[in-house]
Formats: structure tokens, sequence, C-alpha cells
């Protein structure tokens, strides 16, 4: 297969909480499986804020004695909530655990993340052969309104026209 030099993919989700909301990341000026263009994902990385703030560590508000947590996932469906990871779409998914321990609202004891599907840097990538991805943002009740950006380390790939329609197939 002829490889191209990485590039990077850059996709935003803002999510409400109580509510699954899904973003479209177009890949059809890199995926074209009739033409033998499949991408290549190297890596996933993921960072989290609050959308109504600045988004630093003193932003994350949090009831007393909550905890909870946000699920970040990257498909090559569009879903209508969060799936868990041997579903077929899932290219990765993550977690953001929140946590307020005191007796005090507003603050944040405890954030973690958690991939679920690990490492997210990938030995040899994750081929993608739909002209769609898609990143959805799940949040629960807890902290304010919350964003996901990711930034997908990719190449594009050419492979046999109908190994490209096969993939792209299983994908859908």
């Amino acid at each position: 297969m002829a490889k191209s030099d990485s590039f990077f993919i850059r996709a935003r989700a803002d999510g409400t909480l109580g509510a699954f909301t899904q973003t479209t990341i177009d890949l059809g000026a890199y995926v074209d499986a009739l033409g033998k263009s499949v991408l290549r994902i190297h890596n996933i990385n993921y960072s989290w804020s609050p959308t109504a703030s600045g988004g630093g560590a003193s932003d994350w508000d949090l009831a007393a004695n909550a905890s909870g947590y946000h699920v970040v996932q990257l498909t090559t469906q569009s879903q209508a909530s969060a799936v868990v990871a041997s579903n077929k779409s899932v290219i990765g998914k993550c977690q953001l655990h929140l946590s307020n321990d005191t007796s005090t609202a507003n603050r944040l004891s405890m954030m973690s993340m958690d991939a679920d599907i690990g490492p997210e840097r990938y030995s040899n990538g994750y081929l993608v052969a739909t002209e769609n991805i898609f990143l959805g943002l799940d949040l629960q009740n807890i902290g304010p309104a919350t964003s996901c950006d990711v930034i997908l380390e990719c190449t594009v790939e050419t492979m046999s026209q109908a190994a490209a329609m096969a993939l792209a197939l299983s994908q859908q």
C-alpha cells in the first residue's frame, strides 16, 4: 500500500447534560472506496473542557458528594446513544470520571480519563473506509456542560478497490 505523510484531523463535540450529542466528521477529502483510497488513524487524543468557562480545573462545578462520568466515542456509524466497545463501528472510546467527595459544592476532588480501547495509539493504525465518522458525547447529570475535542493523526493509503469496498461495507 502506498502511504502519505501523516496529518491531523481535529473535531469538537459540545455536550448537553443528560443527553447524547454527535458531530459528523467529513472524510470525503481522504476516503474514496471506489477510488481505492482509505484513511488510517494512528493516534486519537482527547481533550475535555467545560463549555461555559475557560476550562480550568476549578470550572468543573460539582454538587457536594457527587460523582459520575462522561463518555466520548468515535464511530464509523451514526449512533443514537453511547455504545459498547464491542460494537463493530467503534474506533475509539473514552470516559471522563469526575468526583467531589467533599461536603462543599463546586469542588473537584478527582478527575481521571480512561480509554476503553487502549492503547489509543494503534500499532498499525485503524483503517477507515467510510466517508464520515462520528464523534459522540454522552454527558451524565454531573458538572457543567462539557465539550470534548479530538485530534486524530492520520495517513491516506490505497488498497485494491475490492478490499476498500469490503472494508467500507463492513464499517456501515
